[in-house]
């Protein structure tokens, strides 16, 4: 119990300041936490909670489950009080790709406004926990310095290029080279400069109802989507002057 009970206070005393990324941070690392030990059972129901886009109970959910997780990432929006956290777990019982989107009330951490949980696993498109594993880890998504950073709108700007090319061709993406793209298990890239993610992009499927987490430090965007019409996704982006670096995917096939 007691366990849970530090983890639970962990999420109150975040709460103290405004949304910095110090803060931000915090509450990540909390939750992160709280998905290892399984202990965030304790933390209530009154949080807007969806899993797979589909409102359920927190203490219900995957957050109730202990998972041992073998690597995260988390990006943090400061403009939106809104993390997003990528979560990798190989355990061979049942292995799980995470991507969870927290949504902070006030302009601080002291209350969440919603969080949503992208769960991904067998039978999901293209899933292979440890095949995303592999590939993640030889990834940078290190601070960008600050004079060469792009805006908040260029990085949004980059993703929904992305996101329209899918149903219109015509749309320029600043693809960058090199680029790779993880998606489930799979990836595009082979560590050379010459490496693409503009391979393989499908033609007449619409990515709608976007929600952007945007991390101007990391130069990344999270997009939550409804992808071809009713399929729970998430792309996340990395940009680095302008151009697409890398992109991360997660679709659930229901």
């Amino acid at each position: 119990m007691l366990p849970k009970l530090l983890i639970i206070a962990a999420f109150v005393a975040i709460a103290i300041g405004q949304c910095t990324r110090d803060s931000l941070k915090q509450a990540s690392d909390a939750y992160v936490l709280a998905q290892s030990k399984g202990a965030i059972t304790s933390y209530g129901n009154e949080i807007p909670y969806t899993e797979n886009f589909k409102t359920t109970q927190i203490k219900t959910g995957i957050l109730s489950k202990p998972l041992k997780i073998d690597h995260n990432r988390t990006i943090f929006d400061t403009t939106a009080c809104a993390t997003y956290t990528e979560l990798i777990i190989t355990d061979t019982s049942h292995p799980y790709v995470i991507g969870t989107q927290i949504w902070y009330a006030g302009n601080s951490t002291n209350s969440v406004s919603k969080w949503e949980t992208i769960v991904t696993d067998q039978g999901d498109w293209l899933f292979n926990a440890a095949g995303t594993l592999k590939w993640a880890l030889t990834e940078s998504w290190t601070e960008i310095p600050e004079g060469k950073r792009d805006t908040r709108a260029v990085i949004k700007a980059a993703a929904d290029a992305y996101c329209d090319v899918f149903s219109d061709k015509s749309v320029k993406v600043p693809w960058g080279t090199p680029c790779a793209r993880l998606e489930g298990g799979s990836y595009t890239g082979t560590g050379a400069v010459t490496d693409k993610c503009d391979v393989g992009i499908p033609s007449g499927v619409r990515i709608t109802n976007r929600r952007y987490v945007i991390d101007e430090v990391l130069g990344t965007v999270d997009v939550f989507n409804t992808f071809a019409g009713n399929l729970p996704d998430t792309h996340e982006f990395r940009v680095e002057g302008g151009k697409l670096r890398y992109v991360h995917t997660m679709t659930v096939m229901n």
